[in-house]
């Protein structure tokens, strides 16, 4: 499309234009300009005015490039906004209502101690590659607070997954022309990995729980392991979900950990809210817990607080994820057996249940993943044990 655009020559000493090298009031520097209308077709007129090139042959290459950029809808105006600005007082806002409040807080956070700090100061318009690059690397040497050494490559990739997701929303919404994001070089995903995934043996198991029974935490312990529920599902779940006579649960909510605070927060995932059936031996573990918590709530009185949560304390308070997994520490140690985190409760139902030959899709229901195809990608290790195993069943058939 045809734009107006007119390029002139202009005194560098008081801006006049000038036909000749000599302006009229004897100032003999001079540079080009030009000046292009910008307005969609039938907007009101905006005009554009860059100077300063050296050449007339300068000027005429930037006003092609501008009115390329225009009609091919890619000219964003000029504005100083600082990344800062542009991340605390647009995109954190803009973005709170669609992510879980745990994933908002997180994003908050790293964006808070790390990004800020380190890039804030520069115009949001121009921010290069190069800047991203410098920064990650910086990250991975000296990236920790308060301690010496850098961030994993995991946590690096993390940071710039969310400084590319602001970027791109700065493009949709005509404030940057590219994502720089995507020309910078984070760590590879394969330098990546989630921390490495443990399980116990069926051995391990019946120690640990053997050593915890009569322990006030016993059966939180056994709920862990015979279910495959998240912490934060366990520690959320209440008795309203709870069908002993039925020997199931339903898993509606989960508390998390913001800034110290317990927020009640939606299931992970859609299908995280899910039924899950209960053996025998859980069911009985858990009715005996109802007599107990029963029994500390007539020695309250009314000093009792009345969550509904399975899981309390003695005064029926909720229980701090974070305290959980310190209580769990304890009990591993005192039991002598090996050492686990407690989200590798669930990787231990979840091996066992398909070592045991459970189809992986009941397992994933269990789980509450997505999708199938994450509960094969993360027990691929299961997966391919039961392949050898078919093989050498399938291969003695023909002995």
């Amino acid at each position: 499309m045809s734009r107006r655009a007119l390029i002139r020559k202009r005194c560098t000493s008081c801006g006049a234009t000038i036909p000749e090298k000599v302006c009229p009031k004897g100032h003999r520097g001079w540079s080009w300009s030009f000046t292009v209308d910008v307005n969609p077709p039938g907007a009101p007129r905006r005009q554009v005015t860059r100077s300063g090139f050296e050449t007339k042959a300068s000027a005429q290459r930037s006003l092609d490039e501008l009115k390329g950029a225009v009609n091919r809808d890619q000219y964003v105006e000029p504005h100083r906004t600082t990344f800062e600005s542009f991340l605390r007082s647009t995109w954190l806002p803009s973005i709170r209502r669609t992510l879980r409040l745990s994933t908002f807080s997180s994003y908050e956070d790293l964006l808070r101690t790390h990004v800020i700090p380190a890039l804030g100061s520069i115009p949001v318009q121009g921010l290069e590659p190069a800047n991203l690059d410098r920064f990650y690397s910086n990250l991975l040497e000296s990236g920790r607070l308060n301690a010496t050494g850098g961030l994993s490559p995991r946590t690096v990739r993390y940071i710039h997954t969310i400084v590319r997701k602001a970027l791109k929303d700065a493009v949709r919404w005509g404030l940057v022309v590219r994502n720089v994001a995507d020309l910078a070089t984070p760590p590879r995903a394969r330098d990546t990995k989630a921390p490495e995934m443990a399980s116990w043996t069926p051995d391990e198991v019946a120690r640990f729980l053997d050593h915890t029974k009569g322990a006030r935490e016993h059966p939180l312990w056994v709920v862990a392991l015979t279910t495959g529920m998240r912490r934060g599902e366990i520690v959320g779940l209440r008795w309203a979900d709870v069908d002993l006579e039925g020997a199931r649960l339903m898993v509606r909510r989960a508390l998390v950990s913001v800034r110290d605070e317990l927020i009640e927060s939606e299931p992970k995932t859609e299908k995280s809210r899910r039924p899950i059936a209960l053996d025998p031996h859980t069911v009985a573990v858990l009715k005996e817990w109802r007599v107990r918590q029963l029994e500390e709530r007539l020695l309250c009185g009314e000093g009792w607080i009345d969550t509904g949560q399975v899981f309390t304390r003695p005064d029926g308070s909720g229980l701090h994820p974070d305290r959980v997994s310190k209580l769990f520490d304890t009990s591993v140690v005192e039991s002598e057996v090996r050492r686990l985190r407690f989200h590798d409760l669930r990787h231990t139902w979840a091996t066992m249940a398909l070592r045991a030959g459970v189809h992986p899709k009941i397992v994933s229901e269990r789980l509450g993943h997505s999708s199938i195809q994450i509960t094969l990608d993360i027990y691929s290790h299961v997966s391919e044990e039961q392949g050898r195993d078919a093989a050498i069943r399938v291969a003695d058939l023909f002995k």
